[in-house]
């Protein structure tokens, strides 16, 4: 279960039990159509924050999944910090999938930063332009990798754990997003990507592309 739920699994828990008992003593309507509600809120809840143990495949040189869900684009794109014919793979979560978010590929952290914005679906392609974000840049063996944690429609708060100059290695936890959000990940040209759009991709599991060492 994830750290970033305790706090609202705990508070569902307690009202959810209390709701039941009192119920149980006495005669008032709308009482059990309360507890049922806050019951369904409770079992919404845990499934959201679940963070199973993910096992990184074996190989050298390779670019795991951030995050769990939907590939919605893969295209290239001129990106300031990766340079041109960059390599852009952008991943759906809706509510329903795990919203840990992983380490691609083991660095160090050059920057953190975060950039205010809308609450647009995550699914548009313009999301990443105009939503709220945070943007984690590494420094690997591949060269520069981008991760940019969006917020969506429902999303309104965002955890990154990342610090500038810590290194990271591949897997780690790097952040969570609450309630549907969309992970990007932008890479160097030479990465041959493994994915396509309308692939469902496991967090920490699926293999998003491969490379060969330029460091």
């Amino acid at each position: 279960m994830a750290q970033e739920g305790r706090k609202i699994l705990s508070i569902l828990l307690v009202v959810t039990s209390g709701l039941l008992f009192i119920s149980l003593f006495t005669n008032i309507a709308f009482l059990p159509i309360i507890a049922g509600i806050s019951s369904l809120l409770l079992v919404f809840s845990l499934n959201f924050f679940r963070d199973p143990n993910r096992k990184i495949p074996e190989g050298n040189n390779i670019i795991i999944s951030p995050a769990d869900g939907k590939v919605t684009a893969v295209k290239t794109i001129d990106d300031p910090d990766i340079g041109e014919n960059s390599k852009l793979v952008s991943i759906f979560l809706n509510i329903f999938d795990v919203h840990a978010n992983r380490v691609p590929i083991s660095g160090k952290v050059i920057s953190v930063s975060r950039k205010d914005g809308q609450f647009v679906s995550a699914f548009r392609h313009d999301a990443a332009d105009v939503n709220e974000q945070t943007t984690t840049l590494f420094d690997t063996s591949l060269g520069a990798v981008k991760v940019k944690q969006i917020a969506g429609l429902i999303a309104r708060r965002i955890l990154c754990y990342a610090k500038s100059g810590e290194k990271m290695e591949q897997g780690d936890k790097l952040g969570f997003i609450m309630f549907g959000s969309r992970t990007d990940v932008i890479l160097p040209s030479s990465v041959d990507i493994l994915v396509k759009v309308g692939q469902r991709v496991v967090g920490t599991e699926t293999i998003i592309g491969n490379f060969e060492n330029e460091k």
